[in-house]
């Protein structure tokens, strides 16, 4: 028999461990041994092995084969598993929470194709960053088990119809009637699930730009030529609004009528008034409009990353209770009445619900969609990133400004007033702008987040502040490539 190593170690050597929400890493990486070592260690985790495993995959070429070998190591513990398919993440989740089984999700999410994941479920919801350091301490087989496992099983449609059912009883049958709805479909795992809901809401539908390759689509660094598709369809379509996600769709993007792309956090915002919140939880990168609209009993800053908000919605005492991320992905920790039924929780990111809620208020009001920002304090947020960066080189500019006044005033291009060092730095300048940097938890990127009194402004010092840290980190000599600028 093998002998055992601590999985983190072995993770950690292969370069694929936890990340901001999940495993991360490069497909090389993410060997059918390390999969199984990692499947066998979330089994494990409870003390007892589950009746059943479900496991579901985005439209990466890679996530078949990862899936696979996650369906092997359940088997070979003697636990059934259940092949999902292709479909969302908070699909998934939803039917783990229903069926009472746990789940793995393989999705890069919105990281390049050249990388991969896995999301791990609890039949209660999402793993906890300490289910994480559980999973990691424990001993797998020493060397690693890299055969190639056998075919996947048959795709089970059950979870799917489960999560298209929760919104159809949710939601009345027209409540998105009479609405023009162009839906980019790009390699969204739920490209086909949003024309199929929408078009029984009541609304028309128009498919554009399917992809058979996989496009990396990250909703809080909107690519140039995704800005401009968006425009175009908008002027050539005579939409009311252009929806999309990223690849496993636990992230809107959502487009008003003249194309222009809302930020996540905005539209948390609008789906929080929507749902008449009591508390809303959300990392400290979304807009600080949040406090100062007055419109929520109680808002609950947290770190970036879906298990922080999660973890800060439990014990909340004003509900409804909501938390969403800058990325627009949003979570319902309590049943929310929709008119037509009640919404069961889902405390995991997901991308329908706040397409459905923003579209239904826009018709409820007859307005159009970019009216429904009317009204709220003018403080807007931009983000952008520099990708293929040495995040040891990262590191090390980070604590340089850290280590001095000087090296602050570099970073940010002025002396900040106030600095929040919760999660990477984040600068309050004396203008009140914002400037937020740090390195992701999930891909070799260097991250910028600001927030200004304009759209234009923001965007300009989110560009700016890239700029300088794209100089800076040149000048560093254990940077490995020249980092690429996104936004």
């Amino acid at each position: 028999m093998p002998a055992g190593r601590r999985l983190g170690d072995i993770a950690a050597g292969a370069g694929a461990g936890f990340g901001t929400s999940g495993v991360r890493g490069l497909v090389t990486s993410l060997t059918p041994g390390l999969c199984r070592a990692y499947t066998g260690a979330f089994l494990a985790m409870p003390g007892s092995l589950p009746l059943a495993l479900l496991i579901g995959y985005d439209l990466r070429p890679s996530s078949p084969a990862i899936a696979a070998a996650c369906h092997d190591a359940a088997r070979r513990l003697g636990i059934p598993t259940v092949n999902a398919g292709v479909l969302p993440t908070p699909a998934l989740a939803f039917a783990a929470e229903k069926l009472g089984v746990p789940a793995i999700m393989v999705t890069g999410s919105h990281i390049p194709f050249d990388r991969n994941g896995l999301k791990f479920y609890r039949a209660e919801g999402e793993i906890s960053k300490q289910d994480e350091g559980l999973i990691l301490a424990a001993e797998a087989p020493w060397p690693l088990d890299d055969s190639s496992p056998a075919a996947l099983p048959p795709a089970d449609p059950a979870p799917l119809s489960l999560y298209a059912a929760r919104y159809r009883s949710a939601f009345a049958p027209d409540a998105l009637s009479g609405m023009r709805i162009g839906i980019y479909e790009h390699s969204s795992a739920a490209r086909d699930l949003l024309h199929e809901l929408f078009r029984a809401l009541g609304a028309e539908t128009l498919p554009l730009a399917r992809s058979e390759g996989f496009v990396a689509i990250d909703t809080e660094a909107v690519r140039d030529e995704d800005r401009a598709l968006a425009l175009a369809w908008a002027a050539a379509h005579r939409l009311d609004a252009i929806v999309t996600t990223d690849g496993d769709a636990d992230r809107p993007l959502i487009a008003d009528e003249t194309g222009r792309w809302l930020r996540g956090d905005t539209l948390g915002l609008l789906c929080a008034r929507e749902l008449r919140a009591g508390t809303v939880v959300t990392p400290v990168n979304s807009t600080t409009a949040l406090e100062s609209c007055g419109l929520f009993a109680e808002v609950r800053r947290t770190r970036i990353g879906s298990p922080h908000v999660i973890a800060g919605m439990q014990g909340a005492r004003h509900h409804p209770v909501v938390g969403f991320e800058a990325n627009g992905g949003f979570l319902l920790a309590s049943p929310a009445s929709l008119g037509a039924g009640v919404l069961d929780p889902l405390p995991t990111r997901d991308a329908v619900l706040p397409m459905l809620l923003v579209l239904q208020a826009a018709r409820r009001l007859h307005v159009p969609l970019s009216q429904l920002l009317s009204g709220l304090p003018a403080r807007f947020t931009f983000s952008g990133r520099l990708q293929d960066v040495d995040p040891s080189a990262c590191q090390a500019l980070l604590a340089a400004a850290e280590a001095s006044a000087a090296g602050m005033e570099r970073l940010f291009g002025g002396t900040p007033a106030a600095i929040d060092r919760s999660d990477g730095l984040r600068a309050t300048l004396a203008s009140g702008d914002i400037l937020h940097i740090r390195l992701s938890g999930n891909a070799p990127e260097l991250r910028c987040y600001a927030e200004a009194a304009s759209a234009e402004a923001a965007e300009r010092l989110c560009g700016s502040c890239l700029q300088r840290l794209a100089g800076l980190l040149s000048g560093t000599p254990s940077s490995l490539a020249s980092p690429r600028l996104t936004g």
